[in-house]
């Protein structure tokens, strides 16, 4: 049998599918599998399928493997996870555009995956001021010596200073790289890189020898924002890609803080704009902007239920399924269609059912929980 990672990996092959349309491909047909033996007038229901990429769907489909592709792709490339292995970054699954590959370097810790070690990004220009270069040697310091992983792009500047600062305080960074994450740039970086590897993770939607693109970059921006719980702008002029990965993060739920600068000076201006946006200020007392960030609630480890077996009615297999896969804490639908490995159709009537029995609760932006 094909692993459903192998048909992420394929589905990734054809030309006008990108992370958006996955996602839709994958909750519309409640695995990648399933849509990829549709047919022509099943896929057409998808939003987005157009003519011309159901076009190349039929034509690239018909001449892709995807098991003997995934073994290809395994010998190219030792490490990456798919959103069907229970490995990938729990945090990044809830986006609406997950990487449909996610390559990795580095040592792994688990409970960054599983969304219960807080995470924070920390972005900024490449040419910062002295005070950028202070106030994220301080942040990234006192974030690492209470406990938060530093996610920043390896960048020069305040990417590069964030990093250091988190592993010179003992504690863990992830760099999140425009490139293949075995091609190290900028070059001067190539001593961090290393650095980084023993201290954390490297990771890119990219294959191995990918070469920098001046369009990678801001695409990885959102995996910045999506690994991340916070995001904190430490300087950022007007047209930086900084403001990017604020904007994914405005996207995605996350929290935006930003290091307020004068008005006139052109590294603070970015940051300026955000704050009168609605972002928070980075506050100069440091316990106070912990004590903020750890505020923010983390992904509880999906625990099975300990309710007596007499106290719950006989279930049928699907309701059984997916309240096997329900927790205290909220879960988003897409993540329980994924766990449960049912049809999204199937999730949502079971859903419903167990809803009216009384053992979930809807909350807003469709996710459940247990009552």
């Amino acid at each position: 049998m094909v692993e459903e990672g192998a048909y992420w990996l394929a589905w990734a092959q054809i030309s006008g599918i990108g992370p958006v349309l996955l996602r839709r491909l994958q909750q519309h047909f409640g695995t990648l599998a399933t849509a990829w033996n549709a047919t022509k007038l099943q896929l057409g229901e998808v939003e987005g399928l157009g003519f011309q990429t159901l076009e190349k769907v039929v034509q690239q489909r018909s001449r892709l493997h995807p098991e003997q592709l995934f073994t290809k792709h395994q010998q190219e490339n030792s490490h990456f996870w798919t959103p069907a292995d229970a490995d990938y970054p729990r945090l990044l699954l809830e986006t609406p555009s997950p990487p449909p590959i996610l390559y990795y370097r580095g040592e792994v810790e688990l409970q960054e995956n599983l969304g219960q070690k807080p995470m924070v990004g920390i972005v900024g220009t490449r040419q910062p001021s002295e005070y950028g270069i202070r106030w994220t040697r301080q942040i990234s310091t006192a974030l690492a010596k209470n406990g938060f992983t530093v996610v920043s792009g390896m960048a020069e500047g305040i990417d590069t200073e964030s990093h250091i600062a988190a592993m010179k305080a003992g504690g863990r960074t992830i760099a999140v790289l425009g490139t293949g994450v075995d091609v190290i740039y900028p070059h001067k970086n190539r001593d961090l890189y290393k650095q980084i590897l023993t201290a954390g993770l490297v990771v890119s939607e990219y294959p191995t020898k990918t070469p920098p693109d001046r369009t990678h970059f801001p695409r990885r921006n959102r995996i910045i924002a999506g690994l991340s719980r916070a995001i904190l702008v430490m300087e950022a002029p007007l047209k930086s890609g900084a403001l990017i990965t604020a904007t994914y993060a405005n996207e995605f739920g996350r929290d935006v803080y930003a290091l307020p600068g004068r008005l006139d000076d052109y590294p603070s201006q970015g940051c300026l704009k955000l704050l009168s946006q609605g972002a928070s200020f980075i506050v100069k007392e440091l316990d106070e902007l912990l004590t903020m960030l750890g505020a923010i609630p983390q992904i509880d480890a999906i625990e099975a239920s300990t309710a007596p077996e007499q106290l719950m009615p006989t279930l049928s297999p699907e309701l059984q399924t997916v309240m096997n896969a329900m927790a205290s804490e909220a879960l988003p639908f897409d993540f329980i269609v994924q766990q449960t490995g049912m049809a999204a159709g199937l999730v949502s009537s079971a859903l419903l059912q167990l809803e009216l029995m009384g053992f979930i609760s809807q909350l807003p932006g469709m996710r459940y929980q247990k009552s």
